[in-house]
């Protein structure tokens, strides 16, 4: 079933969403400074090619969380309400609930990156 999932989700937008991430992720690891940053859209980019499978684990320390509250205020908010607003647009219908809860939890990785990780169950 997490095959079928991911290859939908890769036909009806993800492989052109995982690209724009690793393009934005490239574009943040010209500068020292954006290197943090793009890592965490290169995240982004991981779990957008095959979300389906996969769960994101926060941990982090103090120094995960100053990053964090920086992203949020940089870009964090508005990424994560585009996936929270894609999440409830997909679960008006039945066939969208497993698109839906997908967003859902790259609206969770998109609001707070820095010290959470990607596992595969």
């Amino acid at each position: 079933m997490r095959l079928l999932g991911n290859i939908l989700w890769l036909l009806l937008g993800g492989l052109v969403l995982a690209l724009a991430w690793a393009l934005i992720g490239l574009v943040l690891c010209i500068s020292i400074i954006g290197i943090p940053l793009g890592l965490q859209s290169f995240k982004m980019a991981t779990l957008t090619l095959a979300p389906f499978g996969k769960t994101v684990v926060h941990g982090g320390g103090v120094g995960a969380t100053l990053l964090n509250v920086i992203w949020v205020i940089l870009a964090g908010f508005w990424m994560a309400i585009g996936y929270a607003i894609a999440g409830v647009l997909n679960c008006i219908t039945i066939i969208g609930i497993p698109f839906g809860i997908q967003s859902f939890k790259m609206a969770a990785l998109a609001l707070w990156p820095f010290g959470a990780g990607i596992v595969t169950r």
